[in-house]
């Protein structure tokens, strides 16, 4: 970032939404800043095995997305960064507080060789594997992270000093502190994207219980080749499943949890890991408990009758309760949606929760930004201007406005670009 370039976008977040928001906006020629709060720009996407209907590699989609937005003359990225107020500064202008968190690394010195990693002796839990995995006190988040700097946890390291010595370019700095700066731009882009349901939203499900109750993220890390067990294995025991349950609508459609709403993903999503885990696990028992099946996009259809055609089982049913044996199989209490049916037990060796989609910001930057009832971005004017937000020079891109698939998300930012190319236009830019 250079300290006296004049921003005319502030992209807050690096997600699918804002990487492709921020690129449309570059091509047309103006100064863009994306401010991403993660070590990396990729967000959610990057950690995805494959997509659906097509089941291409998500990283083969999204890496070359994150590749050009470092490399675009018009973007300069901030990651590990967050944006702690927005203020209008005149009628077209903002000024955006920024922090940037310290990494305990000094960036411009860094080579990314990973010596410092290599001879860091603490082990930590890797929230990139979703806790599945674990990786050093000092490392790079990802393999293909960008920025490839690394971040040295503050609460874990023992300062021992081993990455110090270790480190070629004495780039270590063991008394960064957080950096907060001001910077003047001319338009902001909401992409802040979503979070899951918690884990523990269902108390009935004991999610944070059982070990082999998992979140449908974590078991996205476990299907992906470079997941943090090189197979799909249950984490209580390394055992290979042979009978895997998924529960729809286990964070979605539940006034009781607080989210009335269809999160419109998870159908599919659950759909892709079963047919994935059908190619992995050919002998496997793979059961799908829904309440409906919402295949709504182009060629979804077909991408489910395709699973039932290759075996997978479909209950439409309401799981009630999850308890577990004594040798951490699950047994789950359904209750089948049929005339006439009792309520019964089955058991799985392994479950994953097919959570929902809820937002990932509450308090929009000290903007009074219009939320619809479920608390994401308002949409002023869903039909002809969906991008719009209730504040003149404020947009919003891909899931911060409401649940979308990528799809969606990808044509969603292309209009959000739009709309903000043409509010520039119509603004002095300098």
């Amino acid at each position: 970032m250079q300290s006296n370039k004049i921003y005319d976008v502030l992209v807050i977040g690096g997600g699918i939404a804002g990487m492709q928001t921020a690129l449309d906006i570059g091509d047309s020629g103006f100064n863009v800043l994306i401010v991403e709060k993660q070590p990396s720009i990729g967000g959610k996407m990057i950690s995805l095995s494959k997509v659906f209907p097509t089941l291409d590699c998500a990283s083969c989609i999204t890496t070359p997305k994150m590749a050009a937005s470092s490399h675009h003359p018009r973007i300069d990225i901030l990651t590990y960064s967050e944006v702690k107020e927005i203020k209008r500064v005149d009628d077209e202008n903002f000024e955006a507080t920024i922090i940037k968190k310290p990494r305990f690394v000094i960036e411009s010195e860094c080579i990314s060789c990973k010596k410092c990693e290599e001879v860091c002796p603490v082990y930590i839990t890797d929230d990139f594997e979703q806790g599945l995995g674990v990786k050093k006190a000092i490392s790079i988040p990802f393999t293909n992270a960008i920025p490839q700097f690394p971040v040295l946890d503050e609460t874990k390291c023992i300062r021992c000093g081993a990455c110090a010595r270790a480190c070629p370019k004495d780039c270590i700095d063991y008394l960064q502190k957080p950096q907060e700066f001001k910077v003047k731009i001319k338009s902001v882009v909401i992409s802040t994207g979503y979070e899951i349901t918690p884990m523990d939203a269902k108390k009935e499900y004991n999610a944070k219980i059982f070990p082999n109750v998992i979140s449908s993220v974590q078991a996205e890390r476990l299907l992906a080749p470079h997941g943090p067990y090189g197979k799909f294995l249950r984490p209580s025991d390394g055992k290979i499943p042979d009978s895997i349950a998924y529960i729809q609508c286990a964070g979605s459609r539940d006034e009781s949890i607080g989210v009335p709403y269809c999160s419109r993903v998870c159908c599919m999503y659950a759909i892709k890991q079963a047919m994935l885990l059908a190619g992995m696990l050919p002998l496997a028992e793979i059961t799908i408990y829904y309440m409906d099946i919402r295949a709504f996009g182009k060629g979804y259809e077909q991408f489910y009758n395709q699973a039932k055609a290759m075996g997978i089982n479909f209950v439409k049913a309401k799981v009630a309760k999850i308890t577990e044996d004594e040798e951490h199989n699950l047994i789950l209490r359904i209750d089948r949606q049929e005339e006439g049916s009792k309520p019964q037990e089955v058991k799985h060796d392994l479950v994953v929760l097919s959570q929902g989609l809820i937002p990932a910001v509450k308090n929009f930057f000290g903007l009074e930004i219009e939320l619809n009832k479920y608390g994401f971005v308002n949409q002023k004017e869903k039909t002809f201007a969906p991008s719009k937000t209730n504040i003149k020079g404020v947009f919003v891109s891909g899931v911060a406005s409401g649940p979308k698939d990528i799809p969606d998300t990808i044509v969603d930012s292309g209009a959000c670009a739009l709309e903000v190319i043409n509010y520039l236009k119509n603004v002095k830019v300098e």
